[in-house]
C-alpha cells in the first residue's frame, strides 16, 4: 500500500488555514466606537429638529 507522506502536511495546514478564518476578533458580536456612535445620534438629531422644506407658494387668484 502506497502512502503519500505530504497528504496530512497539506491537511494540517489546511485545517490551521481554515481555523483561522473561522475564528472572528469579536465572536460575541460587532463592537462600536462610542465616537462614532455619538456622531451618529448627534447626525440624525441635527436632522430631527432642522426646518421642514419650504414649499413653492401658489398664486391665489
Amino acid at each position: 500500500m502506497v502512502t503519500d507522506r505530504t497528504a496530512s502536511t497539506k491537511t494540517t495546514t489546511l485545517a490551521a488555514e481554515v481555523e483561522g478564518l473561522l475564528d472572528c476578533a469579536e465572536p460575541h458580536g460587532v463592537f462600536r466606537d462610542t465616537r462614532e456612535c455619538g456622531a451618529g445620534l448627534l447626525l440624525l438629531a441635527l436632522l430631527l429638529i432642522s426646518p421642514p422644506t419650504p414649499r413653492p407658494k401658489t398664486d391665489a387668484r
